[in-house]
């Protein structure tokens, strides 16, 4: 500022405070800054020693997460929780599972964990029983043992009536038999469609036999008589699904759904062999649809008056005693002389299902199993058929000829 301009505005020019030069400042503001660090280094210092303190004391793993992802030690985790690995479940979803009961610190920790051990992608749904805030790397390998996993696994093989299928998981499950044949009274409830019951017009009875698919099923600890159950007709929607069974052609036979499921528990309870399973089926159709002069348009199955006593709490009676009386029983609605039955007999397996949804090609309407071995022959006269009686007799599979 010149001198010029402080004259016209009524100051002297010896009157002016001496002039700094540009950016300079006072002694005074010099020391005070140098003393504001000294205090602010001296902060920090403390902050740090502290900071090693604690990684000192609580440990590297659990401060590291104030910087970084947070994880737990295995020695943080005492007590357990149940959970479930949901089925088709992702890495992603297994740690959103995780974090959320507790098991690890955070979900980006089991994720990592995940990528660096090959086997995770080999962990399977299921209930499991887990520490408590655990490493991301040890819940991984304990989601890989066996022995942590809550399993009530039960098969139930082929072939089985309800009723039997009922003891079965009474027994194995520690449920009482009569929940399952409660919740079984009603198979639209336990999720079968009623466009399974259609029978074109036909009367229908509706049951939950033939639905309760034959697998090994590994339970959840929680389960019902009612969630077991509808596990097992799930099943079989998603195997009929896979095979089509609906939607086979058939050879031109305007065959039912349902009637098919009737067919293929027929052949179940029949064939000594995976072989024949499609043959007796074609038995069962020819029968049924294409009657042929001489022969009765009947099953004559002796597996459906068992079946009846079954339903009646009996017990079964073999071919060679049933009486002439017991097969023509007109009291019995399954008994020889009935064309199409009410409902089917037990719970076909996979391959019976294949069997009746594309039935062998043949104009066969009798068969008997002719060997230890199971093995039928198959005859389109009743004079081959009386034959083949003999060759079972010979084998021991038959005691006698059933056409004398």
């Amino acid at each position: 500022m010149t001198e010029e301009f402080f004259i016209a505005f009524g100051d002297e020019p010896e009157q002016r405070r001496p002039r700094r030069p540009a950016g300079g400042r006072s002694p005074r503001k010099r020391r005070r800054r140098r003393r504001n660090r000294a205090v602010l280094a001296g902060m920090l210092t403390l902050f740090l020693l502290a900071g090693a303190g604690a990684v000192v004391y609580l440990g590297f793993d659990r401060v590291k997460g104030w910087f970084g992802t947070p994880d737990y030690t295995s020695a943080d985790g005492t007590a357990e929780v149940t959970l479930e690995i949901p089925e088709k479940a992702t890495g992603a979803r297994m740690a959103e599972v995780l974090k959320a009961k507790d098991v690890i610190a955070s979900e980006q920790a089991f994720l990592d964990a995940w990528e660096e051990n090959p086997k995770a992608a080999t962990i399977q749904p299921g209930h499991y029983r887990l520490r408590l805030r655990l490493s991301a790397a040890d819940a991984i390998t304990m989601l890989l043992d066996p022995a942590r996993r809550i399993v009530k696994g039960v098969t139930v093989r082929e072939g089985l009536s309800s009723f039997k299928i009922y003891k079965l998981l009474s027994e194995k499950l520690g449920i009482p038999e009569a929940d399952f044949a409660a919740a079984g009274k009603d198979p639209v409830k336990l999720g079968v469609p009623e466009s399974w019951f259609d029978r074109d017009g036909r009367k229908v009875t509706k049951s939950v036999e033939g639905f309760l698919f034959p697998d090994t099923y590994e339970f959840p600890p929680d389960v019902t008589a009612r969630s077991a159950l509808e596990t097992m007709v799930r099943r079989f929607l998603a195997v009929t699904g896979e095979l089509k069974f609906t939607e086979s052609v058939r050879g031109g036979l305007k065959v039912a759904p349902y009637e098919m499921l009737i067919v293929a528990s027929l052949a179940q309870a029949e064939s000594g062999t995976a072989a024949d399973l499609p043959k007796v089926a074609r038995v069962a159709y020819n029968r049924i649809f294409q009657p042929k002069a001489g022969v009765c348009t009947c099953l004559e199955f002796d597996v459906t008056i068992n079946y009846w006593r079954e339903t009646k709490g009996l017990e079964p009676i073999g071919s060679g005693k049933m009486t002439s009386a017991e097969q023509n029983d007109k009291k019995n609605p399954y008994n020889h002389n009935v064309l199409l039955l009410p409902t089917p007999i037990n719970n076909p397996g996979r391959a019976a299902l294949a069997g009746a949804a594309k039935p062998a090609k043949g104009g066969w309407y009798f068969f008997v199993a002719i060997d230890q071995k199971g093995n039928s022959a198959f005859s389109t006269n009743y004079e081959q058929f009386c034959r083949d009686n003999d060759i079972a007799v010979r084998n021991k599979k038959l005691a006698r000829n059933s056409c004398d």
